[in-house]
């Protein structure tokens, strides 16, 4: 008698659903020697000019878009031996190993078909392909096969017959264990993590920030758009595997476990970022993106946390970086003062707050889209009302349409922000200093999102996001509630704001929009909340770092960029609606097949 049945029916399933059948233990060994002959045609010389960028004429050496490739394809082969079960590699795919392979794959193919695409768009033809370029195709094409082909679901296993002997049931007994052993590594349920000492843990989560620098470092100073894009397919797919392999879980129960040195951790990280720029190009990117992350994340108290929605939250970054510009020292100022910057930013995070509770006041007893058509009309009243304060139609307060100009650099404690400085050897130019300034904005806004979201008053905005009558007749005041929640985001908005005046040196009505192709504005700030992951801390920080580099890096697509950006976002909010890092009490309602944990984590995970 057979010990144990095998997975062909799973196979043959699978088969007609996809119209490859391979046998597993086939289609695994493709996969993996797949992904390992795509890392060695990365060697390869792909085209046999220079001019395309990266210059993939050298043989020995990846450049460019190889790299990208080679990282995918030993993402696959690391994935495929770790489904193997070889020693040392098993702790990659806690969730098992198959959906890893399988998206891991797909990833590297479609990078490479990218690649193939683009030199060929841009020098004319396929003709232009080396031979290395079609191994390196059809290896990833290869991988990606053999991993279309393995099943996904655990093995069935056959009950002992009674009437066999003892050696018979014993041996069909270990059978059964081998396979649901075998089919929970590759591709079916979860193992728990080994404990490790807490200075393990504490290695680890200092190198996943480490790496998290590197990746980010070179998504933000790629050099031409090419790259970017086979950057951006890379790690979307890279990322969705390492998701699937439950490493990201794992990473996460560590830093919610270790979160003060996780903070601190992506704080150091964070900080490093501007000492690996020799010019103010990149960092200048870098400080935007904070600016844009940490409003974001202010609009996450209002939006992710309280469920208001929120159309007009850029004025109140305009509230703060025009208040910041009149008392700055602006020779375009009508007050002919100059605050010192504590006393600047200070007094911009008080207006915005003013104007929080002044509109929210009048406006928080509406519901649903009544509110959000109020706060879209508050967006652009600011907006009118700055035009309009020019002399000519209103009070010279603004200069109108030129806006506020020549707010001078910072000069914090004798440190001037406008300079160069040497730090340890390292030369920290204007914007790499105002990047640091920055992140200790961003710094603060964090701690106040969490100090609030884990209070009394951030379960009262929880409850009210949840069910605004039912929080009521519990007791929670809810109109206090959600004014609190409108002037603490409007508070936050207004600091950023600050920083952004003298950063840009000019402070204009048309930088506070509803929507344009350019971040910031009110629509891309609540799509950053939502692609991040609503009601978390991460998640606003990474969508909002995303939706403002992306649309900088392609700019090529010119009047398309919307477009492109609004079929993103829709296939995005279809296939993982609860964003990318999502709250878990989000992701279980978007989710009916995940088991919920015994304790589900606080509400700034």
């Amino acid at each position: 008698m057979t010990t144990t049945t095998t997975d062909t029916t799973q196979q043959t399933a699978e088969a007609r659903r996809t119209g490859i059948a391979l046998p597993e233990k086939t289609a695994r060994a493709l996969a993996t020697a797949g992904g390992a002959l795509t890392v060695i045609s990365c060697f390869l010389a792909w085209t046999w000019t220079s001019a395309f960028p990266g210059d993939l004429t050298v043989y020995g050496y990846p450049g460019g878009l190889q790299w990208l490739v080679l990282v995918g394809g030993a993402l696959t082969t690391l994935f495929g031996l770790s489904s193997y079960g070889v020693k040392g590699l098993r702790w990659l795919t806690p969730a098992g190993a198959d959906a890893a392979i399988k998206l891991s794959a797909l990833g590297t193919l479609l990078t490479m078909a990218y690649t193939a695409w683009a030199i060929s768009n841009t020098l004319g033809g396929l003709v232009n392909l080396e031979p290395g370029a079609f191994v390196a195709l059809l290896t990833a094409l290869a991988a990606y096969l053999g991993a279309r082909s393995l099943p996904f679901e655990r093995p069935a296993t056959d009950p002992a017959d009674p009437e066999d002997s003892w050696w018979e049931q014993t041996k069909h007994n270990l059978g059964n264990k081998w396979a649901v052993t075998k089919a929970a590594h590759a591709g079916g349920t979860a193992k728990p993590a080994r404990p490790l000492p807490a200075y393990a843990e504490i290695l680890i989560i200092t190198a996943v920030l480490a790496v998290g620098l590197g990746v980010f470092t070179y998504g933000v100073t790629t050099p031409y758009q090419e790259l970017f894009i086979g950057f951006l397919i890379a790690a979307g797919f890279g990322f969705t595997a390492l998701n699937k392999a439950g490493l990201v879980a794992r990473f996460t129960a560590l830093t919610t476990k270790h979160r003060n040195v996780a903070l601190v951790g992506a704080f150091v990280a964070a900080a490093a970022f501007p000492l690996t720029q020799t010019d103010d190009q990149y960092a200048t990117l870098g400080v935007n993106i904070l600016i844009f992350a940490t409003v974001a994340l202010g609009l996450n108290i209002v939006v992710g946390l309280t469920g208001l929605l929120d159309l007009g939250y850029v004025a109140f970054l305009g509230v703060g970086a025009y208040t910041a510009a009149l008392v700055s020292g602006s020779p375009n100022s009508p007050f002919g003062v100059h605050f010192p910057f504590w006393a600047a930013i200070l007094l911009g995070a008080v207006a915005s707050m003013v104007f929080g509770v002044l509109i929210g006041a009048p406006t928080l007893r509406l519901r649903g889209d009544y509110l959000a058509i109020v706060t879209l009309g508050f967006g652009e009243i600011f907006r009118i009302s700055m035009n309009n304060l020019d002399g000519v139609s209103g009070p010279d307060l603004t200069n109108g349409p030129n806006g506020i100009a020549g707010i001078p650099n910072v000069d914090l404690f004798g440190f001037d922000f406008g300079a160069s400085h040497s730090i340890a050897g390292f030369t920290v130019g204007r914007f790499a200093n105002y990047f640091l300034l920055m992140l200790l904005v961003t710094l603060i806004v964090i701690m106040v999102f969490r100090r609030s979201a884990e209070s009394r008053i951030g379960r009262a905005w929880v409850a009210i996001r949840e069910d605004e009558t039912a929080a009521e007749a519990m007791g929670i005041n809810g109109f206090r509630v959600k004014l609190i929640a409108f002037a603490l985001g409007a508070t936050l908005a207004g600091l950023a704001g600050a920083v952004q005046a003298h950063v840009n040196y000019t402070v204009t009505p048309d930088q506070y929009v509803f929507a344009n192709a350019v971040p910031p504005n009110s629509a891309f700030l609540l799509a950053a909340v939502v692609l991040g992951g609503m009601g978390t801390i991460s998640g606003p920080l990474v969508g909002g770092a995303l939706l403002f580099m992306i649309p900088n890096k392609l700019q090529f697509l010119g009047e398309y960029q919307l477009l492109v950006f609004g079929i993103a976002l829709v296939i995005l909010m279809r296939l993982r609606p609860e964003g990318l890092i999502p709250n878990r009490r989000n992701q279980l309602e978007l989710h009916k097949d995940l088991e919920a944990p015994t304790v589900l984590g606080k509400t700034g995970a």
